[in-house]
């Protein structure tokens, strides 16, 4: 039997009566356009990538050699994310290019997952199955705790320079 308010079947009417059946007009916000956010996002990438690179350039690994410089580039990339994510969730009113810019391509150029995942299959080509699964484990277990002492003493820290 259709409604007498809207003329639709009962079952069509919302559940609440003060809510209408036609959609709600969405408020449009600013957006960057696509190509804005991805240059940004790739000129950061470029950057991070060439400070790896440096980084893997002066402190070279062997062939079958532990991967310290790797392990290391994550998890100071894993601290510095989660400082800046502080700074600029919390502390900041950041550009909006800037979250895409640092965190995604600088940061996401810069520490290297998936150089990660190739180091361990060559320490196990290798031979050398026990150092791969440390080193599995060690960086995950440093990256997640990299961060968080990151953003734990990036807090502390604003928090003391607030009470100034």
């Amino acid at each position: 039997m259709p409604s007498q308010r809207t003329g639709l079947p009962a079952s069509a009417e919302s559940v609440d009566p003060d809510a209408g059946l036609s959609p709600t007009p969405r408020r449009r916000e600013p957006r960057l356009p696509q190509y804005t956010v991805l240059g940004v996002i790739a000129v950061g990438g470029a950057l991070g990538a060439v400070a790896r690179y440096g980084a893997s350039r002066l402190w070279p690994a062997g062939t079958d050699g532990f991967p310290w410089v790797t392990l290391a580039v994550n998890v100071v990339g894993c601290l510095v994310i989660g400082v800046f994510l502080v700074v600029v969730s919390e502390v900041i009113t950041a550009h909006r290019l800037l979250r895409p810019f640092f965190a995604t391509g600088v940061l996401g150029g810069f520490t290297t997952f998936s150089t990660y995942c190739v180091d361990i299959v060559r320490l196990v080509e290798h031979g050398r199955a026990g150092p791969a699964l440390a080193y599995l484990a060690a960086t995950l277990v440093a990256a997640m705790a990299a961060v968080s002492a990151g953003a734990w003493s990036t807090r502390r820290v604003v928090a003391k320079w607030g009470e100034r």
